[in-house]
């Protein structure tokens, strides 16, 4: 049994398996964060305070901090610079809105001094939120055609005409929802690398404070970890469903 005869016979399994795997991810992120969403920070800045004080440390003048709604919505949009805390950090002195918080101040950071990886990602949201969206139901429906030519005896017609071009389209824009989540990673853990680097050397958390931050931090990069894994996933088996028809 080849590679993609595994990938296409045991790829709902192992999806499965990785959608388990995520919410158990996802759990300990939200079980982290509650943890440390009690704990409060000696230093008694709220995370929009050690926000302000990050992003005037180290020179971003130009982004606004703003309050959402919701709780672990918090993100920094490059197109208004604006950086966004939600009710769990904006206002909260917990060591684990301070560690968001500067996670966030992270990618302000990263946006100021032109992280490549960062303009990377910004340059692919556009076709990622089309990828992610009509890729596999593109890739689905090109392969449907492709059996449905087969079976009227028209093979060729299937692996080389508007079956496969659809699919091949699918295929194409849903790769670019997944290179999206690749590149995420490096992004994401540079961020959490820079907040913490500037919790320590600024003296903003200490110690324990400092591995709490951390530990909120690495709980919530592993989602990242397992979004891309997942993206790849479905990738393979979609293609794995075409190589089906050769």
């Amino acid at each position: 049994m080849g590679f993609w005869d595994i990938i296409y016979y045991y790829g709902y399994f192992i999806a499965i398996i990785m959608m388990v795997i995520s919410l158990i991810i996802s759990a300990n992120c939200k079980r982290s964060f509650s943890k440390y969403a009690k704990v409060m920070a000696r230093n008694g800045l709220t995370g929009a305070d050690a926000a302000q004080r990050i992003l005037s440390a180290y020179g971003v003048h130009d982004v606004t901090i703003q309050h959402i709604s919701g709780d672990l919505t918090d993100n920094y949009n490059p197109k208004d610079k604006t950086l966004n805390l939600s009710d769990s950090v904006y206002a909260s002195s917990s060591i684990a809105a301070i560690g968001v918080a500067a996670h966030e101040c992270g990618h302000a950071i990263q946006h100021n001094v032109g992280f490549v990886p960062n303009k990377i990602r910004s340059a692919l949201v556009p076709g990622a939120n089309i990828g992610s969206r009509f890729g596999p139901i593109l890739a689905i429906v090109g392969v449907i055609l492709m059996g449905y030519l087969d079976y009227s005896n028209n093979a060729e017609a299937g692996r080389s005409g508007i079956g496969y071009t659809i699919f091949f389209i699918g295929i194409a824009i849903f790769s670019l929802a997944v290179l999206f989540y690749l590149v995420t990673l490096p992004v994401e853990l540079d961020a959490s690398r820079r907040a913490l680097k500037i919790l320590k050397n600024d003296g903003l958390l200490a110690g324990e404070e400092l591995a709490g931050a951390r530990s909120v931090l690495s709980a919530a990069a592993m989602t990242y970890v397992a979004a891309a894994a997942s993206a790849i996933m479905t990738l393979l088996r979609l293609i794995s469903m075409a190589h089906r028809r050769d």
